[in-house]
């Protein structure tokens, strides 16, 4: 599942070379992309026809585009896209790399005024997790920058319920240590939870608690406020790094705009290196099953709690 470093890359891109395009015909492909627009594919093609992406937009793992002007009684929308466990978003142009079409192409967006020069916006998604909508902004709570890349004081309504990300400029640190320390859950588990802070995923959780010195199932309700600052200060720091390598990619499921993969797996400490010594004291990194998926710790630096919640 791409994070917030990759969704965050993707967003970059949108922004660099497709803002400011006008969609001038929409293509769907797969009916099940669009799922999650009530109007339906004939719909969704409607309310994008004629319609300027004006700014690209993120919050956590949520990505949107702004539109400019009215189209099909729609005011203050924007074309939001969650990418699930293969979404991708590439920005093409035929010109350079031949008008060739991706097998698991979706949706297709081709485009007027795209300052790149590009003429296409495809969704490519192979196990079809992902899907794209157009829905309605609303604003946010506070009024501040509805999220990263946008000056917009408003959101999807899809995405009003979830938290900021650590790498928004209005990310309360204060008030989240006190909401994590309330709550009777592990750390990981908090971290996790998308309503708290958004973005962080099974990869950069892991990461940050090795940082962190803390073992996954460390109750958040005995964690000194010190212990969980330094939680979420190793998790900003671990995806920052991750932002600045493009991100993390295992396969070619996670690529950029320009289908380019992330280098940051080769600096991964504890995630998916079970049996590998730990970069720090050198015990071989164990690996639990958590929710489904698997934990990595270090069993020296991130000893378990004798009063966890696993």
């Amino acid at each position: 599942m791409p994070e917030l470093p990759e969704v965050e890359t993707v967003r970059d891109g949108l922004e660099r070379l497709v803002v400011g395009a006008v969609v001038r015909e929409v293509e769907v492909f797969r009916d099940y992309s669009v799922r999650r627009h009530e109007g339906g594919p004939a719909g969704f093609s409607d309310q994008l026809r004629g319609r300027r992406l004006v700014a690209a937009a993120r919050r956590g793992k949520y990505l949107w585009l702004p539109l400019a002007g009215e189209r099909a009684g729609v005011e203050d929308a924007a074309l939001l896209a969650h990418l699930g466990m293969s979404g991708q978003l590439l920005v093409r142009d035929p010109a350079v790399a031949g008008d060739w079409a991706h097998p698991h192409l979706r949706v297709r967006l081709h485009l007027d005024d795209a300052p790149s020069g590009a003429r296409y916006l495809d969704f490519v998604d192979q196990r079809t997790f992902g899907h794209l909508s157009v829905t309605d902004l609303v604003p946010t709570p506070d009024g501040a920058p509805g999220g990263r890349g946008s000056d917009l004081a408003a959101v999807p309504e899809p995405v009003a319920h979830i938290g900021r990300d650590l790498l928004d400029p209005a990310f309360d640190a204060a008030a989240t240590v006190a909401v994590l320390r309330r709550r009777r859950t592990g750390i990981k588990r908090a971290l996790l939870d998308q309503t708290v802070t958004s973005g962080v995923g099974n990869i950069y959780a892991d990461e940050a608690l090795w940082r962190a010195r803390l073992h996954y199932a460390r109750a958040t309700d005995r964690l000194r406020p010190v212990e969980v600052r330094r939680a979420l200060e190793a998790a900003t720091e671990v995806m920052t790094e991750s932002l600045a390598q493009g991100g993390t990619s295992f396969d070619d499921l996670y690529v950029n705009v320009n289908g380019e993969s992330g280098y940051f797996a080769r600096g991964l400490a504890v995630y998916g290196r079970e049996g590998e010594p730990c970069p720090r004291c050198g015990t071989p990194v164990r690996r639990d099953v958590f929710m489904n998926r698997s934990s990595f710790t270090c069993p020296v630096c991130q000893p378990r709690p004798r009063q966890g919640r696993w």
